[in-house]
């Protein structure tokens, strides 16, 4: 299946880089069609500018520049979030990046007054997302876990109803031994070579 693959770290030697690559291996190497997509490498601007905002809830306004973004996600049919845990939540750029790109038209649609929102994304069958945390596994839990119930949650309720989910996590990554994260990269590997959709009924 077509798999959009989306990694954010600004650094090629951290270790999150390392998980990037054995997401990348884990999903090729189960025969998956990836989209691997480095939002730092591929220089997207995560700001988001007045008037863009202005034109946020009309599809037909949305800026050029993210029309090939836009398409990448229309084609998918899973999508995988690798990136680090920096202040409880999303970093900067990936959080820009969904401001800009998961917009009214693409991952939602706005069913008129009272209506509320309309699932945009009922094409993406799986859904996984892999961080490393500072913070222990307790005091995570404790401050809420904001940026995994952003898409676990806020995104993951947009996708198909029967969607697989899957949420990998590295806490106390500061004062983590090698073996830990080696550990780590085994069971990204070992969890996303086995990342399929649940089977239709029929």
């Amino acid at each position: 299946m077509r798999i959009h693959l989306v990694y954010s770290h600004p650094c090629e030697e951290s270790f999150g880089s390392a998980v990037h690559r054995a997401a990348l291996e884990a999903l090729r190497g189960a025969g998956h069609e990836v989209d691997d997509l480095d939002l730092y490498a591929e220089g997207f601007q995560a700001v988001i500018s007045a008037d863009e905002r202005r034109g946020y809830h009309e599809p037909a306004a949305q800026p050029a520049e993210l029309d090939g973004w836009v398409r990448r996600v229309q084609r998918t049919e899973g999508l995988v979030f690798v990136y680090p845990t920096w202040w409880y939540g999303l970093p900067a750029m990936l959080k820009g990046y969904l401001d800009r790109v998961y917009r009214p038209g693409l991952a939602f649609h706005m069913g008129g007054e009272g209506a509320g929102i309309q699932p945009g994304l009922r094409h993406v069958r799986v859904f996984a997302g892999v961080s490393t945390y500072g913070a222990s596994w307790l005091w995570t839990r404790y401050v809420g876990d904001p940026g995994r119930r952003t898409l676990m949650r806020g995104i993951g309720a947009l996708c198909a109803p029967n969607a697989r989910k899957r949420w990998l996590a590295l806490h106390r990554m500061d004062d983590s031994t090698p073996q830990q994260r080696e550990r780590f990269l085994q069971r990204v590997h070992t969890e996303l070579s086995t990342l399929a959709p649940a089977a239709s009924k029929s």
